[in-house]
């Protein structure tokens, strides 16, 4: 096992927690019934897991592509499965 499987490990609990939080949260606010200053709170925590999230995301895709190509990650194709 590589020594970086664990830190892997760990950044993929902190996306699927972070997304759960975030799935929760627009929830709640989809609700209607948070005051504003409630609402304030959950939108700016909203955006930060959702950078979170979107950071997550980037890392994993880049990591995609240097696995696909290591000479060359930019060249890369997209994943793009055979769907009729």
């Amino acid at each position: 096992m590589s020594p970086s499987l664990p830190s892997e490990s760990n950044q993929i609990a902190a996306f699927e927690q972070s997304l759960d939080e975030l799935e929760q949260l627009v929830a709640r606010m989809e609700q209607g019934d948070m005051g504003l200053d409630d609402s304030l709170k959950s939108f700016e925590r909203g955006i930060a897991l959702f950078r979170s999230c979107q950071g997550a995301l980037e890392q994993a895709e880049l990591r995609v592509q240097q696995l696909l190509d290591p000479a060359r990650p930019d060249s890369a194709e997209p994943f793009s499965p055979d769907v009729p």
